[in-house]
Formats: structure tokens, sequence, C-alpha cells
């Protein structure tokens, strides 16, 4: 039945329709609340910045670990322990980042545990060493662990997929923060934010379609950058740039935004190569022990250490999301896998390829900065609306073998500065992040 005109009232039995249910709790820790409200064995909340910090205070013990030459060394620490947090959806899937501000001789540990909704409590599970160079220790992912149920893969602690189906959830989680430096050392490592994004991912081939709705018509201006201008180049960097798509598009945002690595940190890259801050920024993601530069949470961490910066990864649920974002002027990197064909335009499939999403035509569709296309010229696309949400959104896909493969379930990076204006401050804040 057509929808009633405004002369023909609906019947008094209709009710409007129900939003769906959320599927994405995204939960984050910054300024005093965040910090104070935690345990802390030699950490301290430091009020002196322009924000309260989660520091290093005193040590309270020490850990060994190999530096970056593989030398085995020990180092002074001092932990934090977040409350337990019950998400106000019980989770399939946690996506933990952080912003720190790591001089030399420091870096960040970070761990995570989680309650089952069919009763055990999971072991301190670690996520990553991370630091902001790799001159001190090799920034890497910790290996696969968990339980029979729930387990860490890289960047993601997950309900493995037969306990999900049988229903099992993460109903809380804490995160452990160890922050460590070198003995003796008076540099002080700090925590400006810690984000949890706790995922009820659905399991989806197809998703709903969306409207075009705030950003329709709006483009925002992004330097282009493509990873094959960098084919071949230091490629002990997960081979180089043929698969730098993710530090790429985080180059161009963070361009995007007026932030450049300053000329010291360049020194070493061959100046006959262009874009040298490409390259820069896949050495400063690289993850050591999985052998990537797109592991979500590094990139995000790489983002937060340009002066001023902030960057979460977190999910959202459509593409109206992203437009709120786009609209004020904040464009965001996302994660889509597909088959060639899936996304007219594209040209190539992948497995997993990250992409600046910067804009959006008259008609609703997608305009993207996507550093595959090769050459400058090649980078600026546009991806038609309904075909780039369900690469984005879905979470299982048929590869052209026949095989089942996954999906990102809209994965995002979203980064913005300390001077965002009130516009962008309200659309993250619609969205929960902050």
């Amino acid at each position: 039945m057509p929808d009633p005109s405004p002369a023909d009232p609906a019947p008094p039995t209709a009710t409007a329709p129900t939003a769906p249910a959320p599927t994405v709790a995204l939960h984050v820790r910054n300024g005093a609340g965040g910090w104070d409200d935690g345990a802390h064995e030699g950490t301290a909340t430091a009020r002196g910045g322009p924000r309260p910090v989660l520091v290093l205070d005193r040590p309270s013990g020490t850990l060994r670990r190999p530096d970056a030459r593989g030398e085995d060394r020990s180092w002074e620490s001092a932990r934090w322990t977040s409350p337990p947090h019950r998400p106000a959806v019980p989770a399939t899937e946690l996506l933990v980042s952080w912003n720190a501000d790591l001089p030399r001789g420091c870096w960040l540990r970070v761990e995570v545990r989680a309650t089952r909704s069919d009763g055990p409590r999971t072991p301190w599970l670690p996520l990553a060493d991370w630091a902001a160079t790799d001159e001190d220790i090799a920034p890497a992912s910790a290996p696969p662990d968990g339980d029979d149920a729930v387990a860490v893969d890289t960047d993601t602690l997950a309900v493995r997929a037969a306990s999900a189906a049988a229903g099992v959830r993460v109903t809380d989680w804490q995160v452990r923060l160890t922050l460590c430096r070198r003995p003796g050392a008076t540099a002080a490592p700090a925590v400006r934010r810690l984000a949890v994004a706790a995922s009820d991912v659905p399991v989806r081939a197809a998703v709903p379609p969306s409207r075009p709705g705030p950003a329709t018509g709006v483009a925002t201006a992004v330097p282009p950058l493509s990873q094959y201008a960098h084919e071949g180049r230091y490629p002990h960097y997960n081979g180089g740039g043929a698969a730098w798509c993710s530090p790429t598009s985080l180059r161009m945002v963070l361009a995007a935004h007026g932030r450049y690595p300053a000329r010291a940190a360049l020194a070493w890259v061959d100046p006959a190569h262009d874009d040298p801050d490409v390259c820069h920024t896949a050495r400063r993601t690289f993850d050591h022990r999985w052998g990537g530069c797109g592991n979500w949470p590094f990139n995000a961490a790489h983002a937060a250490t340009y002066p001023g910066m902030n960057a979460v990864v977190t999910r959202l649920e459509s593409l109206t999301a992203a437009e709120t974002l786009v609209a004020a002027g904040l464009p965001l990197i996302t994660s889509q896998s597909f088959e060639e064909g899936e996304l007219p335009g594209a040209g190539y499939a992948t497995a997993g390829h990250l992409l600046v999403v910067s804009g959006f035509t008259a008609d609703g569709d997608v305009v993207a900065d996507d550093p595959a296309g090769r050459g400058r010229a090649a980078v600026r696309r546009v991806y038609p609306r309904r075909d780039f949400e369900t690469v984005w959104l879905r979470t299982r896909r048929r590869r052209a073998d026949g095989s089942e493969g996954s999906g990102s379930g809209g994965v995002c990076y979203v980064l913005w500065p300390e001077e965002a204006d009130p516009r962008q401050l309200g659309a993250l804040g619609r969205l929960g992040i902050g």
C-alpha cells in the first residue's frame, strides 16, 4: 500500500517504523575521568598539559623484551588497568585503538581480557607492543592467542565463528596498558586516548540500502597519492608500495589536515623518490610480527603522533554515518574486500583494501580517493553508492573460486585535529567519537 499523503492521515493503528538495533558501541577513555577511573600501578593522571593524560609516574616493575636489534633487554614499567566495561552491545568483536606520546626509549604494551556470556573470563591477551618509531623496539602485534571461544588475531579480539553462531558474546572487557622505558630514563610516556569499538557483527552478504544523506554534493579536498608510485620500494616493509594502501590512505588524510613529517624524519628515504612521506608512513605503521602495514590500530596510533591529531578505529553502521563526517569536512578511511567487478570502476579484486571516502555526488554516489589508482590522476574516483556500501558493510562474500571470504563490516579510521570546528565536533559527538 502506498504511503499516506499529507491529506490522508495514517490509520490509528499505524506505528512509526522502528530504527534497527545498534550493532556497534564505541567506548572512549580520555581526560581525567578516563584515567582516574582505573587501577594504577606506578601510573598517574597528569594534569599539566592541554588535557589530562595517563603517564608513567614511577616504575613499579620491570619486564624483558628484545630491543630493535633483537637483544634481550630489561625495561622499567608501570601499569594501568581499566575497570570492567559492559558495552551496550554484547559483542562478537572488539577493536582497540590508542593515541600515545612516546618519546625515544619508550613503548607501550596493550592487553585485553573479556568475559564470555557463557561464563568464563579469558586470560589477559596481548594485542601489541607499540612505539612511535622502530628505533627502540620493533613494533609488533602479538601472536594469536585465546581460548576455545574467544581469540585475538593481529588487531581484533573476536568470538570464534562456531561460538558466535551458538550465541556466545563478550559481555564485558578490560584493557591493560603497560608503559615502558629504558632503565634510569626520565622520559615520561603518555597515553591520551583509549578507544574500544565493541561490535555484534552481523553475518551478512548483503546490507540494507541507504538513501543519500547530509553529504550529498559535498567533496573534501584530499591530496591524491598513489601507492603504486612506490611499487618495489623498500620491499622489507610488506613488499613495497603495491601493498601500501593503508599508509597511503593515511598519508592523504593527514595531508588534508595539514600534517606532514619533519624533514629530518625523511632523511632515510632515497631523495630520488617522490612522496617520501608515504615511505615514512609505511615504515611507521609496519607490524613486525604480522608483516604488513595495514594493522588498523597501528595506523590510528601513528596518525596521532602528529601534533594535535586524534584518531580511532571503529565501525560505522551505514553510509549515512560516513556522510555525517564528510559533511563536516572529515574524510574517513574505510576497509573493504571484493572480487573484480563487484565495485564498478575499481578494476581490481582485493582481499582487503583501504581507501579514503572524501565526498558524495549529487546522486549520493561515493567520491573516493583510492590509492590503487596508478598515478595521481587516477586516484579520485566515483563508486556507485549501492555497490560501495555492500562491499564495505558486509561480513561475508563469495570469492571467485566459490569459497567464502570475509568483509570488514564497516571498519574505518576516523581522524580529526584538535582545532576541529564546532561543526566537526558535533559530527563526531553524534557518532560517539571524541
